[in-house]
């Protein structure tokens, strides 16, 4: 477990399984990535089905506070199909009493769990010793009352509510709704709606399926709730659209109420311009004004109020465009890339290939190329800002686009709700970045910089 600091965005942890970052099992790469509302704690998924919840202790640095097993391999004998255990999405609950609920799903499954702390015990039942087992009834002669002891303090995690047999198709999605009592998961081609309470039943609202599965012209990628207002919710599918739908129109949100599409330039359409133009990931921004949505080339920016064009759009990497022909060959074309806000929804971020992650600061249309990885952070390191040149001519930093490693991506991403901290997985590991905080006790600005970013490791880092 290293730490390190660096310019404006701050405190790295990388967590590894492995002495050897070319020596992973598929079971530890990280799936999913998400912070709480408040940002105090950080949940990740695997593949392997593990849940990991992260810390954030006084001192800024975040450790881990619980594991438990999520979900478990399946097999549906009626389809001959084998479930994976990988968990897909988390979405936290908002916080109510002090136990915190978390949703966790994998292609077919959805628990809800309850994570919980306990320092006190009870001592001194009637019926029972100290181990548990039952007393013997003709032994019991007199009454006591039992008292709660002191221990060391436990985390415990209980599943709640099991939503199963909701999907046909592969879930994709899960998003909580700001009325804190529903939610929705979506797969290929339908979007249900349930109720935290009621775990047999669901209440398809979009459903894509055609009467002949051959006239299936796009699928469901990604869904989500508007952040402020319960009946609005947006989501995006393989043909590059994106659609807002009103759920006080109608029970059924197949006709939309806003459909986000940019129109694409004919003298650039080629065989590959429907994959790339695939969403793969939309978010809200915090005020609820704009989305956020990400295809394999490029992040844009849409305003609510403006369905025709994005207001910003952002080149990811530009430069694979020349090489979408072996990306195809390789299936690195269906990458599903994720994205994020920052708390003031002034910077996005999204990765790349390479252990490659981009931000863009939409004030300044400032843009940075950061690395994460365990070569980079070694102590007392200076982590350069990256540029990856197309051409033979390039400076010596520089990095050339035949020389990526396709291997290494940056699929998913989060933003701390409030502070400039975000958390990275790049396979099996997990990078935290902070502000660095200034020799007066303030942070850094968040905007970008432009100066070489300075890195720092923690002095004993805790390991997990």
């Amino acid at each position: 477990c290293i730490y390190a600091v660096f310019g404006s965005i701050g405190l790295c942890r990388i967590h590894f399984h492995s002495f050897s970052i070319l020596v992973c099992d598929p079971a530890d790469v990280i799936s999913t990535v998400e912070f709480n509302q408040s940002g105090e704690f950080l949940a990740t998924g695997d593949r392997g089905g593990r849940v990991v919840i992260f810390q954030r202790e006084p001192q800024g640095e975040y450790n881990v506070y619980s594991t438990f097993q999520s979900h478990e391999p399946e097999f549906d004998y009626l389809k001959s199909l084998e479930i994976e255990e990988k968990i897909n999405k988390i979405r936290w609950l908002p916080l109510h009493n002090p136990a915190h609920f978390l949703l966790a799903t994998n292609d077919k499954t959805i628990k809800l769990w309850k994570v919980s702390e306990r320092d006190k015990r009870a001592e001194g039942y009637n019926l029972r010793d100290e181990e548990g087992r039952l007393k013997d009834l003709s032994t019991v002669t007199t009454l006591q009352v039992p008292v709660l002891r002191p221990m060391d303090l436990l985390v415990e995690a209980s599943p709640r509510r099991v939503f199963a047999n909701g999907h046909a198709y592969h879930i994709n999605s899960i998003s909580v709704n700001s009325d804190c009592e529903t939610y929705l998961s979506a797969d290929d081609l339908r979007i249900n709606l349930w109720h935290l309470n009621i775990t047999d039943r669901s209440f398809n609202i979009v459903d894509l399926k055609p009467e002949n599965m051959e006239d299936l012209s796009e699928v469901i990628t990604v869904a989500e709730f508007h952040p402020h207002h319960c009946h609005l919710l947006a989501f995006s599918s393989s043909t590059g659209t994106t659609r807002l739908c009103d759920m006080r129109a109608r029970a059924l949100c197949d006709q939309h109420a806003k459909l986000f599409e940019e129109a694409v330039d004919p003298s650039r359409r080629s065989f590959f311009s429907e994959i790339v133009s695939s969403v793969s990931d939309v978010k809200f921004s915090h005020s609820g004004r704009y989305l956020l949505t990400r295809d394999y080339l490029t992040v844009k920016v849409w305003d609510l109020n403006m369905e025709n064009k994005p207001v910003e759009t952002y080149q990811v990497h530009d430069y694979l465009r020349t090489k979408l022909c072996s990306l195809y060959e390789s299936d690195c074309i269906f990458d599903k890339f994720e994205c994020a806000w920052n708390g003031t929804d002034s910077v996005i971020m999204t990765g790349a290939y390479n252990n490659y992650f981009r931000m863009f600061d939409r004030a300044s249309l400032r843009d940075v190329t950061l690395e994460a990885s365990r070569e980079v952070c070694k102590r007392r390191a200076v982590l350069q800002p990256r540029r990856v040149c197309v051409g033979k001519k390039r400076k010596e930093t520089d990095v050339s686009v035949d020389s990526l490693d396709f291997r290494k991506k940056i699929l998913h991403t989060a933003w701390h709700p409030k502070e400039n901290i975000i958390a990275i997985a790049a396979s099996n590991n997990l990078y935290i970045f902070q502000d660095r905080l200034t020799p007066n006790g303030h942070h850094n600005t968040p905007e970008i910089q432009s100066a070489p970013p300075k890195w720092q490791t923690q002095p004993n880092p805790p390991t997990y």
